[in-house]
C-alpha cells in the first residue's frame, strides 16, 4: 500500500544509525577515518558500543555498504558545514551578461560598469558582450577600445578568462571575481566612472558655411550702434 503522503524526511538527510542499518556486513572506518575492515553488522554495533560512538551508515550504495564510527551530533555537524560551504562557492557558476555596443554613451557605459561591479562582488561571473549593427563592423577597432575600457574599469573587481574575441559579429569575453582578499571594496552607487576621462570617439569638427571672422573684419562701437554692418542705407543723406 503506497503513503498518501512523500516522507517528511528527504532522502539526502536520511541516514542510517546502529540498529537501522540492514545490511549484514559492513565496511567499517574507525574513529580516526582508518579502514579497519568488513566485519558483520553485530560486530560493527559492538565495536561501536565499546568506543562509545555510533555506527552511521555513511555510503549505502556501496558493496558492502560503509559505515563510520563517529558521534551522531557531530558527524550532522560536520555535513551541514560542508553544505554551507558548497552553497557559499555556488555564485562562482552564476553567469551575468553585460551587453554594449561600440558608440555607447560614457554614462550610459558606467552604469553598465556598476552593475558589472555589482555582480563581481556578489561572486558571480561577468559575460561581456559587444554587438555590431549594420556598417559598425566595418571599423571593429572601435568595439575593442570600448572593452578594454571596460575591463579596465573592472581590474579591481575581476579579472578576464581570456582575451577579447571577435566572434561573428559581436566581441566577446569573460571576467571572473578576484579573490576576496584582492578584491576592492564595492562602491556606494552603481555608477562607476569610466578609467579613461572624455567622450569614447573625438567629435567630429562642425563646418559652418560662411565668412570667417577674420574675413569680416572687427567690429568697432559705431557698427554696434547703428546695429545692422552691411547696411546699404547708412551713410545715404536725405536733403
Amino acid at each position: 500500500m503506497s503513503r498518501p503522503f512523500p516522507s517528511r524526511q528527504s532522502s539526502d538527510s536520511f541516514v542510517r544509525v546502529n540498529g537501522k542499518i540492514r545490511a549484514r556486513e559492513v565496511r567499517v572506518v574507525g574513529v580516526d577515518n582508518r579502514q579497519l575492515g568488513v566485519f558483520s553488522l553485530n560486530d560493527a554495533l559492538a565495536m561501536a558500543r565499546q568506543n562509545g560512538v555510533d555506527l552511521v551508515e555513511v555510503a549505502a550504495t556501496a558493496s558492502p555498504p560503509v559505515c563510520r564510527l563517529v558521534n551522531l551530533g557531530k558527524f550532522r555537524y560536520e555535513k551541514a558545514k560542508k553544505e554551507k560551504e558548497s552553497k557559499r562557492h555556488q555564485h562562482a557558476s552564476t553567469v551575468k551578461e553585460v551587453q554594449l555596443s561600440p558608440r555607447i554613451d560614457p554614462h550610459d557605459l558606467g552604469i553598465k560598469i556598476g552593475h558589472a561591479v555589482e555582480f563581481l562582488c556578489a561572486d558571480m561571473k561577468v559575460k561581456v558582450a559587444l554587438k555590431f549593427r549594420g556598417r559598425e563592423m566595418a571599423h571593429p577597432e572601435f568595439g575593442f577600445e570600448v572593452v578594454q575600457k571596460f575591463l579596465a574599469s573592472v581590474a579591481a573587481w575581476g579579472h578576464p578568462d581570456f582575451e577579447p574575441k571577435l566572434i561573428g559579429r559581436g566581441i566577446h569575453v569573460m571576467v571572473s571575481p578576484l579573490p576576496r582578499s584582492q578584491r576592492g571594496k564595492a562602491p556606494a552607487d552603481k555608477s562607476v566612472p569610466v578609467a579613461t576621462p572624455g567622450a569614447l570617439r573625438p567629435a567630429l569638427p562642425v563646418q559652418v558655411s560662411g565668412p570667417k571672422n577674420s574675413e569680416r573684419g572687427p567690429l568697432n562701437s559705431e557698427s554696434k550702434k547703428e546695429g545692422f554692418v552691411n547696411h546699404p542705407f547708412a551713410k545715404l543723406e536725405v536733403k
